[in-house]
């Protein structure tokens, strides 16, 4: 029986422990945030009264700032000109990217 020698070092199995895996999961979710809050921005793009809508956008600092905005920025985009209605679309779109387990029919939360 040969004694157990020191453990080599390779490399390749690095590549799955999950650092650079986490580095680029965390620059995904960075980078999808900012594009929600692009896309908020671009929703509410020239709707009269909504200033303080789009300063607490500009503010927000995590998705969920966000999800708890949508409620009165669907609001602020309410009425049936198509111009509205592509706007909310745009912005349910948005949220979809961000928060696709809320879509999920399994899930515990339901629209009413």
């Amino acid at each position: 029986m040969q004694p157990a020698g020191p453990r080599s070092f390779n490399s390749a199995g690095l590549l799955g422990s999950g650092v650079s895996g986490d580095r680029n999961a965390r620059y995904a979710a960075r980078q999808a945030f900012v594009s929600l809050k692009q896309t908020y921005l671009q929703a509410l793009d020239g709707v009269a009264r909504a200033e303080w809508l789009r300063h607490q956008v500009r503010a927000a600092e995590e998705p969920v700032d966000l999800w708890l905005l949508r409620a009165p920025v669907f609001a602020a985009l309410g009425g049936t000109e198509p111009e509205r209605r592509q706007r909310r679309q745009l912005l349910r779109r948005g949220l979809d990217s961000v928060f696709p387990e809320l879509d999920d029919p399994a899930s515990a939360f339901t629209a009413f």
